[in-house]
């Protein structure tokens, strides 16, 4: 193995978070740990680096060159977490030195200890110890992510729990406001996640309407069914990514040509702000819903309200 792999499976048992178990953060361990490829661990010593040295290090001993502005990068991306695993230590020489002078250095903590030890029969026990003091950052981190789930109520009474962000919030409020004033009975057929593609997906549901597993991928945020006017909800919780557009509405299509119930398209919208954004790109015979006005809806269409897409044709006697 080389160092680099060494240095990712030690930033592993440290339990550093997989955002920092990449090249740029093992050569950043290898830097302040002062080894070269042909170094052993046990030589780990503890150098004061800025984080120009220890870019020069990574060129000068690992032929890995970073542009000059990759240096922001390795401070918000890599130090920046392994200040609170406690791996290194801030200015150790000042501790009194402007957190923004050019100046700042960084130091391995005891976690030298942890270092020096790999490849020998007692690293497993460093790194336990190690833990047991100062503790897991990505437990923290999923500790933290799991107080700040947001809580999500379904039709039928039960709760799911979303990741947090603007997004899930948005589909709290799908689930919540606009569920029980529009599609009053109908049941949850998939909801996503931005943190787990699928929270609810109900398989078999989906199947006896002609959608098919290899399709969940591709369903909108939201998708509810009324039984009672057989009718599909398929809703878009809009943010950062498009509306119900012509395309996306032909690609729906397209995938439920075997849907034998109608289909009401929505995207939904957290302001008016956000919806101005995107009012051009909205396709016809579709819906908008915003959830700061949840009473009302905006129906782009000219010869009906709320209903399936495409229209059913009832025979007259």
């Amino acid at each position: 193995m080389s160092k680099r792999d060494d240095a990712h499976e030690i930033l592993k048992c440290l339990g550093v978070p997989k955002q920092q178990q990449n090249e740029r953060s093992c050569l950043t361990l290898l830097a302040l740990a002062g080894l070269s490829e042909d170094d052993p661990w046990s030589a780990t010593s503890r150098p004061l680096h800025r984080i120009w040295d220890i870019m020069g290090w990574m060129k000068a001993k690992y032929g890995k060159t970073y542009a000059a502005n990759s240096r922001e990068t390795i401070r918000r991306q890599t130090i920046h977490q392994f200040e609170p695993a406690r791996l290194i230590n801030r200015n150790p020489d000042d501790p009194l030195r402007p957190t923004n002078s050019g100046d700042t250095h960084y130091q391995l903590t005891a976690a030298a200890s942890v270092l020096a030890a790999f490849g020998k029969r007692n690293f497993s026990t460093q790194c336990a110890r190690f833990l047991e003091s100062f503790g897991s950052l990505t437990a923290a981190y999923e500790r933290a992510r799991h107080q700040v789930r947001i809580p999500v109520r379904l039709p039928d009474g039960s709760a799911v729990m979303l990741s947090p962000g603007a997004h899930n919030e948005l589909q709290r409020h799908v689930m919540e406001e606009f569920a029980p004033r529009f599609a009053q009975g109908s049941v949850v057929l998939y909801l996503g996640d931005t943190a787990q593609k699928r929270l609810v997906v109900a398989t078999d549901r989906l199947a006896r309407l002609g959608i098919r597993e290899m399709h969940h991928n591709k369903l909108p945020d939201v998708v509810l069914y009324d039984d009672e006017r057989k009718w599909l909800f398929l809703i878009e919780a809009v943010t950062t990514h498009g509306p119900v557009s012509p395309k996306r509405h032909a690609e729906l299509e397209l995938m439920l040509k075997n849907c034998p119930v109608g289909r009401v398209y929505v995207t939904a919208f957290s302001s008016f702000a956000a919806f101005r954004k995107y009012a051009s790109e909205i396709v016809w015979e579709s819906e908008v819903w915003i959830a700061e006005v949840p009473d009302h809806m905006i129906h782009f269409n000219g010869d009906k309200f709320l209903g399936p897409y495409p229209p059913r044709i009832t025979a007259r006697k």
